[in-house]
């Protein structure tokens, strides 16, 4: 085993400084528009986020939430209506149902507010783990959580930390050997490495500021 692999103070430290000017996810990312920074914005923004680019994300979100930025106000839009907002984020039709229901929830079940609660969160229809820790995490700011996306799966798995199938087996084992302390950087930091440098096929090794942290894992093909 490389013990260099997980001087994770380093390698947390050299990502911060490469993607400082970097712009977070917009789920990330508390300062896009703070009239609408509020759980409810961090869980539909996150359920806008999936399999959909970040541009995309932060238009559809902007054009849902500035308006309709409550359960009550989303339950007044036809389905129809909010995926005309949304578009063209990825299955906007099942995200405009998942959304509409996931308001009348919160309505009839707790008050219109978004439960503080992992468990609470996920009884949601269409919450995952990494969306209910996302929430928990940027809506309520919140320590002890940590959102694992494909992202956050590949790349522990590419620097040697881990070997597992899942992101729920990636969020398991990192819980394990990443310190706490890291826990609130993890996510925005992982996502912009991923979605810049560490790239599903051929990352660009030649400027990864972590390189020499890295196990390569028989990497083809770097740029």
């Amino acid at each position: 085993m490389n013990k260099k692999q997980f001087n994770f103070e380093e390698i947390f430290q050299l990502l911060k400084e490469e993607l400082e000017d970097k712009k977070l996810p917009v789920v990330a990312d508390p300062d896009w528009d703070r009239t609408i920074n509020t759980p409810f914005k961090t869980l539909i923004s996150c359920i806008l986020s999936l399999r959909t680019k970040d541009m995309v994300t932060e238009k559809a979100a902007y054009n849902l939430l500035k308006k309709y930025n409550t359960p009550e106000k989303i339950i007044k839009l036809s389905e129809e209506q909010i995926q005309d907002l949304i578009y063209p984020v990825g299955f906007y039709k099942v995200k405009s149902k998942t959304i509409k229901n996931i308001s009348k929830t919160l309505i009839d079940k707790y008050g219109s507010v978004v439960p503080d609660d992992i468990n609470e969160l996920l009884k949601l229809k269409g919450v995952g783990r990494k969306t209910a820790n996302i929430v928990m995490v940027y809506g309520f700011n919140k320590t002890g959580f940590l959102p694992i996306d494909t992202h956050c799966h590949r790349i522990p798995n590419r620097l040697g930390w881990i070997k597992t199938k899942n992101p729920v087996e990636t969020e398991q084992k990192l819980r394990k050997i990443l310190p706490q302390k890291y826990w609130d950087d993890f996510n925005h930091l992982f996502v912009k490495f991923g979605q810049i440098i560490c790239l599903p096929v051929s990352p660009y090794c030649s400027r990864c500021p972590i390189e020499e942290y890295c196990k390569k894992n028989g990497l083809k093909n770097s740029r």
